[in-house]
C-alpha cells in the first residue's frame, strides 16, 4: 500500500572506491518501491558515520586487487551505491505481506540486516553497504529492521543513535556490562565513544575515558567519573588489573596498556581502530590474566529494541555536534574527519 510518491528522488549515489569524488548528488534516482515484506521510509535525517567513509575507500579491505572484501559482509560493493546507515524517517510504503496501519509510523532503521531484498543474510548486510541506504529522500528496508519510535526528539536528534548507540549497546551486551563494575572506554568523544559512556552510566557502571582534553568537560557531563588524556601512562594512572571491561575504538601504538589495566578475567570489545589497525599481543597476558576478547559488529538480536527503549525512556540524550544539509555531504565528511567535535553529525533531508 502506498501514499502518493514520486518516480524520482534526490540523493547522494557513491560511484566507486576513492576520494570525495566518488560521491555524486543527483536528482534522477529511481524511488524504491517495496518488495512483499518491505517498507519504504521517507528519509527525514541521517547521521555520518566512520563507516560511510571507510566503505568508500575500501578500508575494510584486506584483499588485493578489484577490493573483493570490501563491504561489511567481506564482499564486493555494487555500485552505483546510496550509503548511510543513520536513519530517522516516517514509513510512507508498504509491502503486501505488511499491516498498512504501519504508514505514518516514525522509525528508526536497525543497520545490521538480518533480512535484506526478500532473504535471510549471513554475515548480515549493513545498511548502505550491502545495499542502499539514506542518503537519499525515501529508503527501502524489511519491515523487521523498522522500529517504532514514540519521542519528543527530532528526526535530526533521533538520526544520530542508530550506527553509534546501537555499536556501544553490542558491544556492553557482549561484554556484559554490570553495574559497579568500572569501564574504560577510548575514543570517548566520538559518537560511539560519547554513546558508550551514556549507556555504561544507564546499567550503572562507572567510566573512565580517554579522549583530548578539550573534550574532557563535555564527557563528564555525560557521565564519566574520570578522564584521562591520550598520552597518558595508563598503567601509571589506573593501576595494573584495575579495570573490569575495556571498550576500545581506537587500537593503535598504545594497545599493550589497554590489557595491562583490565583485570584477571577482565573483558576487552573493540569495535574500531581509529589509531592504527595492527597492534603488538603479547599471547601470555592474554591466557595468563584468563582475558576475554569480543569483536564487535554484528548486533546482538535484542540490541536494537533495548537501545530504543532507553530513547523512549529518555535514559539517554542525543549529542548532536552539528547539521548539514545532504547536498553538502562533502562538508559534512571533512568537518567528521576533523575530529573537533563531540558526538555526531547529522545531514538533513529536504523534501520540498
Amino acid at each position: 500500500m502506498f501514499m502518493t510518491l514520486p518516480d524520482k528522488m534526490y540523493g547522494v549515489v557513491m560511484t566507486g572506491h576513492g576520494g570525495p569524488e566518488m560521491l555524486e548528488v543527483r536528482d534522477n534516482l529511481t524511488v524504491p518501491t517495496p518488495g512483499p515484506n518491505d517498507v519504504i521510509i521517507r528519509v527525514g535525517a541521517a547521521g555520518v558515520n566512520n563507516t560511510d567513509i571507510n566503505t568508500r575507500t575500501a578500508w575494510y579491505s584486506k584483499g588485493e586487487g578489484e577490493d573483493a572484501d570490501a563491504g561489511w559482509a567481506g564482499t564486493p560493493l555494487e555500485f552505483p551505491r546510496i550509503q548511510g546507515a543513520d536513519v530517522c524517517g516516517r514509513i510512507v510504503a508498504v509491502g503486501r505481506n505488511v499491516a498498512a496501519s504501519r504508514i505514518g509510523e516514525r522509525v528508526l532503521i536497525e543497520p545490521c540486516l538480518r533480512v535484506a531484498d526478500g532473504e535471510e543474510h549471513s554475515p548480515p548486510w549493513y545498511f548502505g553497504s550491502e545495499c542502499d541506504g539514506g542518503f537519499a529522500q525515501y529508503a527501502r528496508v524489511d519491515t523487521s529492521h523498522a522500529y517504532a519510535v514514540k519521542s519528543d526528539l527530532t528526526d535530526i536528534e533521533l538520526a544520530s543513535f542508530p550506527c553509534s548507540y546501537s555499536t556501544a549497546e553490542n558491544m556492553l551486551t557482549r561484554a556484559n556490562v554490570k553495574a559497579g563494575e568500572t569501564v574504560l572506554v577510548t575514543g570517548a568523544s566520538g559518537g560511539v565513544g560519547s554513546a558508550t559512556v551514556q549507556l555504561a552510566r544507564a546499567r550503572g557502571a562507572k567510566v573512565i575515558v580517554v579522549t583530548s582534553p578539550a573534550k574532557m568537560d563535555t564527557l563528564r557531563d555525560l557521565g564519566a567519573t574520570r578522564t584521562l588524556p591520550r598520552d597518558a601512562d595508563l598503567v601509571s594512572e589506573l593501576g595494573a588489573g584495575s579495570i573490569d571491561v575495556v571498550v576500545d575504538l581506537v587500537a593503535g601504538p598504545g594497545w599493550p596498556a589497554l590489557l595491562d589495566v583490565l583485570r584477571p578475567g577482565g573483558r576487552y570489545a573493540v569495535a574500531g581502530a581509529i589509531g592504527g589497525a595492527m597492534v603488538e599481543l603479547d599471547v601470555r597476558t592474554l591466557y595468563l590474566k584468563d582475558l576475554s576478547f569480543f569483536g564487535c559488529t554484528v548486533l546482538e538480536p535484542e540490541v536494537f529494541g533495548t537501545l530504543v527503549g532507553r530513547i523512549e525512556r529518555s535514559e539517554i540524550k542525543p549529542l548532536v555536534a552539528e547539521v548539514f544539509e545532504l547536498k553538502d555531504i562533502n562538508a559534512a565528511q571533512i568537518a567528521f574527519g576533523d575530529k573537533g567535535y563531540t558526538g555526531k553529525i547529522v545531514l538533513k533531508v529536504d523534501h520540498a
